[in-house]
């Protein structure tokens, strides 16, 4: 898989850049968030690194071998409304040597929407370092920016989110969302 993700965007003139730090647990979000096809970036990434990531995925779509698909991929099934994602992924964290979680902040690929807190309120919680990652179809580059701590100042990490974000457009630029942090 490596080889094949690494040939096609290569040929296709992309470049993944950045590196995963030598941390056991991080909470890693991809932003922004432009594009249905943001998935199989994501999937090329992982691939490329070599990394064993979770992701949240809605439980409707864990039907049939989709289902499979799914969680040999790193997903884990949340239904909205029913418990919280936040609770569940800080006792994951509290209980594994190691775990890397990934999460869109957006929680959409439509523009206009603030960032979903619960990615700082996992990693604050939990005492992991964020990973921003990103891919940015204006430059064709995708992979890792830094690994932040949150260490409970909201504001000054959305600072640094703000500045290593602000050139970076995703596939689809017109439904870029703002950097906020929301509920």
């Amino acid at each position: 898989m490596k080889w094949l993700s690494e040939t096609y965007f290569r040929l296709t003139g992309w470049s993944i850049v950045g590196r995963v730090p030598d941390e056991p647990k991080l909470v890693i979000i991809g932003y922004p968030h432009t594009s249905n096809w943001d998935f199989f970036v994501y999937l090329a990434i992982v691939g490329h690194f070599d990394l064993n990531v979770r992701f949240l995925a809605k439980k409707g779509l864990f039907v049939g071998p989709f289902g499979w698909l799914l969680r040999r991929w790193g997903a884990i099934p949340v239904e909205d409304g029913v418990g919280s994602p936040v609770a569940t992924l800080v006792e994951a964290f509290d209980q594994a040597d190691t775990l890397l979680v990934a999460l869109a902040p957006e929680g959409t690929r439509a523009g206009g929407s603030a960032w979903r807190s619960g990615f700082w309120r996992i990693a604050d919680a939990a005492d992991v370092p964020v990973l921003m990652g990103f891919v940015d179809g204006e430059t064709k580059h995708m992979g890792f920016g830094p690994a932040v701590k949150v260490d409970g100042d909201a504001g000054g990490w959305m600072d640094q989110a703000r500045a290593f974000y602000q050139d970076k457009h995703g596939l689809k630029p017109q439904n870029r969302g703002p950097l906020e942090l929301g509920r």
